[in-house]
C-alpha cells in the first residue's frame, strides 16, 4: 500500500517542520512499519521536513523491502540509526522514547554539526487515528477471534485445564486464518478468575466455575482483544450478581464512547456504575486502551488518563469486578469510535453462557 504509507510520511514531515526541526529519525520498529510497510527486527526511517524519506535496514531484508515498498531509497547497514543519521543535517529529531542513553551518545558522536531534539511520540499520535485500510484488517481479527471462541467452546467443560483451553483457543485461532495470536491467551477458572493477568496454569475446570477467556488474533499485523467469561454446569450465586454488573458497566462505556469525549469520562461512564454497586476497589484497572499495529497504544482510558477520543479510532472497553479468594468476570470488545455510534468488531455474544 505504498499510496497510503506516503500519505502518512507526508504527515510526518508535516509534523517535523511544525517543530521546527529538518529531520525525523524514527527507530521505534512498530512506527517504521507503519511508514514503509517493512516489518523487521532492525530498521529506521529518515524523513525530511521536506516529504523526502530514506529507509534503512540490513541484508536480511534488504530483499523484503524493495517487495514492499520499492518507492523508497534503501540504506543496507546493520548500524541503521547511523548511517540514516549521517544524512541528517540541522535539527535531527529522533524517538526519545526508543533510543536509549547509549545509543543516544553513539549516535550524537558519530554526527558532526547535528542538533539532536526529542520527536515526542509523533508517530504514535498519528497512528491513533485509523484508515479504513487498518479497520478493515482489525475486522477480520475480530472476526478470527469470534469465530475461534464459538468453534472452542464445546471444548470447554469439566475436567479441561485452563492451559488446555489456551492451547484450543490459539490453535483455532492460527487454523481460522490468523498470523498468530495476538498476546498470551488468559484462562482463568474458578478463584483465578479474581487476577486480571492470570497465566493459565494446571487448574482442573469444575462445575460451578465462571472461566475468563481473554484472547485475540493477530492478522495482517493488527491485533484483537476480546474477554468474555462464562459459567459451567450453573450460573447461580454471588458471580451471577456481579456478570449483570460487569454487563451493565461495559455497556456505559461503549455508549459513552464518542467522538470528543474525554478519555477519563468514558472510563468514569464504566466505573461508575461499578462503583455505586459497592465494588469501587474491586475495580483495578483502566477501561481500555488503543489497538492496532500494537495490543496496547494510545489512547489510554482511565480515570487518571487525558485526551479525546476521535472518529476512527479504535479503542477495547474492559471492566472487569474481581473478588479475591471467589473469582471475578471481565467483559471485553474491541470497537471502532464513530460519530454515528460505536462499531463493534468483536461481536461475541454479551449474554451469559452456561456451559
Amino acid at each position: 500500500m505504498p499510496g497510503i504509507h506516503e500519505t502518512r510520511r507526508a504527515r510526518l514531515a508535516a509534523l517535523v517542520a511544525d517543530q521546527g526541526a529538518d529531520f525525523a529519525l524514527v527507530t521505534r520498529l512498530v512506527n517504521v512499519r507503519y511508514l514503509s510497510g517493512l516489518a523487521s527486527s532492525n530498521a529506521a526511517l529518515l524523513v525530511g521536513a521536506d516529504g523526502t524519506a530514506v529507509l534503512g535496514t540490513d541484508g536480511r531484508y534488504a530483499g523484503t523491502a524493495a517487495r514492499v515498498c520499492p518507492e523508497l531509497e534503501c540504506v543496507v547497514d546493520r548500524d541503521t540509526a547511523g548511517a540514516l543519521g549521517s544524512r541528517a543535517s540541522g535539527r535531527l529529531a529522533f524517538e526519545a522514547h526508543d533510543v536509549t542513553v547509549e545509543a543516544h551518545r553513539e549516535l550524537a558522536a558519530k554526527l558532526e554539526g547535528v542538533e539532536l531534539v526529542p520527536l515526542g511520540r509523533a508517530v504514535e499520535e498519528l497512528r491513533q487515528i485509523k484508515d479504513e485500510d487498518e479497520i478493515a484488517l482489525l475486522r477480520e481479527a475480530c472476526a478470527i477471534t469470534d469465530r475461534a471462541f464459538d468453534a472452542v467452546l464445546p471444548f470447554i467443560r469439566p475436567g479441561r485445564t485452563e492451559r488446555e483451553i489456551a492451547v484450543a483457543l490459539e490453535r483455532s485461532m492460527v487454523d481460522l486464518g490468523a498470523e498468530r495470536p495476538a498476546f498470551a491467551s488468559i484462562v482463568a477458572s474458578g478463584p483465578n478468575g479474581a487476577i486480571p493477568h492470570h497465566v493459565p496454569g494446571a487448574r482442573v475446570i469444575e462445575s460451578g466455575d465462571f472461566v475468563t477467556m481473554d484472547f485475540g488474533a493477530l492478522y495482517g499485523g493488527y491485533h484483537a482483544d476480546m474477554t468474555r467469561t462464562v459459567a459451567i454446569g450453573s450460573a447461580a450465586g454471588a458471580l451471577r450478581d456481579i456478570y449483570d454488573l460487569v454487563a451493565a458497566a461495559q455497556r456505559a462505556g461503549v455508549e459513552a464512547a464518542v467522538p470528543e469525549a474525554a478519555t477519563k469520562d468514558v472510563d468514569a461512564a464504566s466505573r461508575d456504575v461499578i462503583d455505586a454497586a459497592g465494588h469501587a476497589d474491586d475495580f483495578p484497572h483502566g477501561l481500555g486502551h488503543g489497538v492496532g499495529l500494537e495490543i496496547h497504544e494510545a489512547p489510554l482510558l482511565g480515570y487518571d488518563k487525558t485526551g479525546k477520543l476521535t472518529d476512527r479510532v479504535p479503542i477495547t472497553v474492559e471492566p472487569g469486578v474481581y473478588l479475591a479468594g471467589r473469582g471475578g468476570v471481565r467483559i471485553e470488545d474491541t470497537l471502532v469510535v464513530r460519530t454515528d455510534g460505536a462499531e463493534l468488531l468483536t461481536k461475541t455474544t454479551k449474554e451469559l453462557l452456561v456451559i
